[in-house]
């Protein structure tokens, strides 16, 4: 099964940037061959086309909500109506794109982890101490994914 390791997010704001950072993470690790990694940035819909070449994508981004910072989840979104309320600063793009998929029939199997973070406006490069405390279980949850 080809799959895509998409990290989503803003570097420049602290926490919004996990997503990117556990790219980097994995980077480092030993993945199957049929594993790609992508640094998203800040999603849209011009991942579309990049998208439609897998069979599955696991997405990794931060998200606002009532959970602790550092708390991880696993969704698995088939709609856009199936990502959480308050994703992070570019949540439009990334329902936007679910649903676009999902109009053209060619909706990959879709894994969403989110990262409950407690500001992703903070501006800075460094993860907050919760959510870079959890960078290793987040690994281990993707590694056990594929």
């Amino acid at each position: 099964m080809k799959t895509l390791i998409l990290g989503v997010g803003n570097l420049l704001l602290k926490d919004e940037g996990i997503g990117i950072h556990v790219i980097r993470e994995l980077e480092k690790e030993s993945l199957p061959p049929d594993v790609s990694l992508m640094d998203g940035g800040t999603g849209g819909l011009h991942l579309i086309s990049w998208l439609q070449d897998y069979d599955r994508i696991i997405m990794i981004d931060a998200t606002l909500d009532d959970n602790p910072p550092g708390t991880i989840r696993l969704i698995q979104p088939r709609y856009a109506s199936d990502f959480p309320i308050l994703m992070s600063a570019h949540e439009i793009g990334l329902r936007d794109m679910i649903e676009a998929m999902s109009l053209t029939d060619n909706l990959p199997e879709i894994r969403l982890i989110v990262i409950s973070a407690a500001n992703i406006n903070e501006v800075g490069t460094d993860l907050s101490p919760e959510i870079q405390a959890v960078l290793p279980e987040i690994v281990q949850l993707i590694k056990k994914q594929l």
